[in-house]
Protein backbone atom coordinates (compact mmCIF):
# COMPACT_ATOMS: atom_id res chain seq x y z
CA UNK A 1 0.00 0.00 0.00
CA UNK A 2 0.84 3.57 -0.69
CA UNK A 3 0.09 6.85 0.89
CA UNK A 4 -2.96 8.81 -1.16
CA UNK A 5 -3.74 11.40 0.74
CA UNK A 6 -1.54 12.74 3.65
CA UNK A 7 -2.80 13.22 7.48
CA UNK A 8 -1.57 16.73 7.15
CA UNK A 9 -3.75 17.42 3.80
CA UNK A 10 -6.47 15.52 5.12
CA UNK A 11 -6.32 18.21 8.25
CA UNK A 12 -6.01 20.96 5.73
CA UNK A 13 -9.25 19.66 4.17
CA UNK A 14 -11.24 19.83 7.50
CA UNK A 15 -10.08 23.08 7.93
CA UNK A 16 -11.15 24.66 4.99
CA UNK A 17 -15.13 22.76 5.14
CA UNK A 18 -14.90 23.87 9.17
CA UNK A 19 -14.51 27.57 8.06
CA UNK A 20 -17.07 27.65 5.56
CA UNK A 21 -19.30 25.64 7.76
CA UNK A 22 -18.36 28.43 10.58
CA UNK A 23 -19.03 31.06 8.33
CA UNK A 24 -22.51 29.95 6.78
CA UNK A 25 -23.90 28.55 9.93
CA UNK A 26 -22.69 31.65 12.50
CA UNK A 27 -25.36 31.52 15.25
CA UNK A 28 -27.91 28.89 14.13
CA UNK A 29 -26.38 25.84 16.33
CA UNK A 30 -26.47 23.08 13.20
CA UNK A 31 -26.58 19.31 14.25
CA UNK A 32 -23.03 17.99 12.95
CA UNK A 33 -24.30 14.73 11.63
CA UNK A 34 -21.12 11.65 11.51
CA UNK A 35 -22.03 8.71 8.77
CA UNK A 36 -20.75 5.87 10.70
CA UNK A 37 -18.43 4.03 10.34
CA UNK A 38 -16.19 5.76 8.05
CA UNK A 39 -16.64 9.23 8.33
CA UNK A 40 -15.87 9.26 12.23
CA UNK A 41 -12.66 10.15 11.89
CA UNK A 42 -13.10 13.05 9.56
CA UNK A 43 -16.08 14.10 11.88
CA UNK A 44 -13.61 14.21 14.84
CA UNK A 45 -11.38 16.29 12.40
CA UNK A 46 -13.54 18.51 11.36
CA UNK A 47 -15.41 19.41 14.67
CA UNK A 48 -11.42 20.70 16.07
CA UNK A 49 -11.82 23.44 13.81
CA UNK A 50 -15.60 24.55 14.34
CA UNK A 51 -15.57 27.49 16.47
CA UNK A 52 -19.37 27.68 16.80
CA UNK A 53 -21.78 26.17 18.51
CA UNK A 54 -22.82 22.54 17.28
CA UNK A 55 -24.73 19.54 18.33
CA UNK A 56 -23.32 16.24 17.75
CA UNK A 57 -25.20 13.14 16.01
CA UNK A 58 -24.46 9.95 13.99
CA UNK A 59 -26.41 7.23 12.34
CA UNK A 60 -25.12 4.56 10.53
CA UNK A 61 -25.98 3.91 6.42
CA UNK A 62 -24.17 1.12 4.39
CA UNK A 63 -24.19 -0.03 0.62
CA UNK A 64 -20.91 -2.01 0.76
CA UNK A 65 -20.21 -5.49 1.19
CA UNK A 66 -16.11 -5.68 0.93
CA UNK A 67 -15.04 -3.33 -2.05
CA UNK A 68 -17.76 -3.61 -4.40
CA UNK A 69 -21.38 -1.26 -3.55
CA UNK A 70 -24.58 -3.78 -3.23
CA UNK A 71 -26.60 -0.82 -4.96
CA UNK A 72 -29.29 -1.38 -1.52
CA UNK A 73 -28.64 1.08 1.28
CA UNK A 74 -29.51 -0.06 4.63
CA UNK A 75 -29.82 2.49 7.73
CA UNK A 76 -28.54 0.42 10.28
CA UNK A 77 -28.81 2.75 13.34
CA UNK A 78 -31.06 6.26 13.29
CA UNK A 79 -30.55 9.70 14.66
CA UNK A 80 -31.27 10.13 18.39
CA UNK A 81 -31.90 13.70 17.75
CA UNK A 82 -35.45 14.83 16.59
CA UNK A 83 -34.41 17.16 13.48
CA UNK A 84 -37.62 18.83 12.66
CA UNK A 85 -36.40 22.92 12.19
CA UNK A 86 -33.04 22.21 12.46
CA UNK A 87 -30.12 22.92 10.38
CA UNK A 88 -28.29 19.53 9.79
CA UNK A 89 -24.87 18.76 8.20
CA UNK A 90 -24.17 15.42 7.49
CA UNK A 91 -20.49 14.23 7.07
CA UNK A 92 -19.56 11.26 5.15
CA UNK A 93 -16.66 10.01 4.51
CA UNK A 94 -16.47 9.11 0.27
CA UNK A 95 -19.57 9.83 -1.69
CA UNK A 96 -19.23 6.74 -4.86
CA UNK A 97 -22.46 5.66 -6.20
CA UNK A 98 -24.41 8.64 -4.28
CA UNK A 99 -26.88 5.96 -3.23
CA UNK A 100 -26.36 6.37 0.84
CA UNK A 101 -26.53 10.14 0.94
CA UNK A 102 -29.41 10.56 -1.77
CA UNK A 103 -31.34 7.76 0.39
CA UNK A 104 -29.88 9.83 3.52
CA UNK A 105 -31.05 13.09 1.89
CA UNK A 106 -34.43 11.60 1.05
CA UNK A 107 -35.11 9.80 4.77
CA UNK A 108 -34.37 13.01 6.08
CA UNK A 109 -36.11 15.47 4.52
CA UNK A 110 -39.30 13.94 5.17
CA UNK A 111 -38.56 15.24 9.09
CA UNK A 112 -38.49 18.56 8.15
CA UNK A 113 -34.91 20.10 8.90
CA UNK A 114 -34.73 23.62 8.16
CA UNK A 115 -31.49 22.88 6.16
CA UNK A 116 -29.48 19.80 4.80
CA UNK A 117 -25.95 20.48 4.35
CA UNK A 118 -23.99 17.70 2.84
CA UNK A 119 -20.20 17.61 3.20
CA UNK A 120 -17.88 14.50 2.21
CA UNK A 121 -14.07 13.94 2.97
CA UNK A 122 -14.11 12.82 -0.74
CA UNK A 123 -15.73 13.01 -3.78
CA UNK A 124 -15.59 10.40 -6.47
CA UNK A 125 -18.06 11.72 -9.54
CA UNK A 126 -16.64 9.23 -11.92
CA UNK A 127 -18.75 6.53 -9.81
CA UNK A 128 -21.68 8.25 -9.87
CA UNK A 129 -25.19 5.93 -10.43
CA UNK A 130 -27.59 8.27 -9.14
CA UNK A 131 -27.88 12.42 -9.09
CA UNK A 132 -26.38 13.55 -6.47
CA UNK A 133 -23.99 16.47 -5.68
CA UNK A 134 -22.45 17.38 -1.81
CA UNK A 135 -22.39 21.09 -1.16
CA UNK A 136 -18.51 20.68 0.49
CA UNK A 137 -15.96 18.21 -0.63
CA UNK A 138 -12.71 18.22 0.93
CA UNK A 139 -10.94 16.55 -2.14
CA UNK A 140 -12.38 15.08 -5.88
CA UNK A 141 -10.90 11.59 -6.67
CA UNK A 142 -10.27 9.59 -9.54
CA UNK A 143 -11.43 5.75 -9.52
CA UNK A 144 -9.44 4.20 -7.05
CA UNK A 145 -10.43 1.90 -4.41
CA UNK A 146 -8.96 4.11 -1.33
CA UNK A 147 -8.75 2.97 2.91
CA UNK A 148 -7.72 4.76 5.86
CA UNK A 149 -8.41 7.61 7.92
CA UNK A 150 -11.93 6.40 8.55
CA UNK A 151 -12.33 3.97 5.46
CA UNK A 152 -12.21 0.42 5.27
CA UNK A 153 -11.28 -2.52 3.52
CA UNK A 154 -13.62 -5.02 5.31
CA UNK A 155 -13.69 -3.50 8.61
CA UNK A 156 -9.68 -3.12 8.17
CA UNK A 157 -7.19 0.00 7.92
CA UNK A 158 -9.51 2.59 9.67
CA UNK A 159 -6.94 3.72 11.75
CA UNK A 160 -4.63 4.57 9.29
CA UNK A 161 -3.57 8.31 9.22
CA UNK A 162 -2.89 8.72 6.09
CA UNK A 163 -5.71 7.55 2.94
CA UNK A 164 -3.50 4.83 0.69
CA UNK A 165 -4.11 2.95 -1.99
CA UNK A 166 -3.18 -0.54 -2.86
CA UNK A 167 0.10 0.12 -5.11
CA UNK A 168 -1.79 -2.02 -8.21
CA UNK A 169 -4.55 0.58 -7.86
CA UNK A 170 -2.44 3.63 -8.01
CA UNK A 171 -2.78 5.53 -11.66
Amino acid sequence: MEVYISHDEIVEMAKKIAGEINEKFNGKNPLLVCVLKGAAAFHAELVKHIDIDVELDYIQASSYEGTKSTGVVVLKKDLDTDIYGRDVILVEDIVDTGLTMSTARSELAQRHPRSLTFVTMLDKPSRRVVEFTPDYVGKTIDDLFVFGFGLDVDEKYRHLKDICVFKEHKH
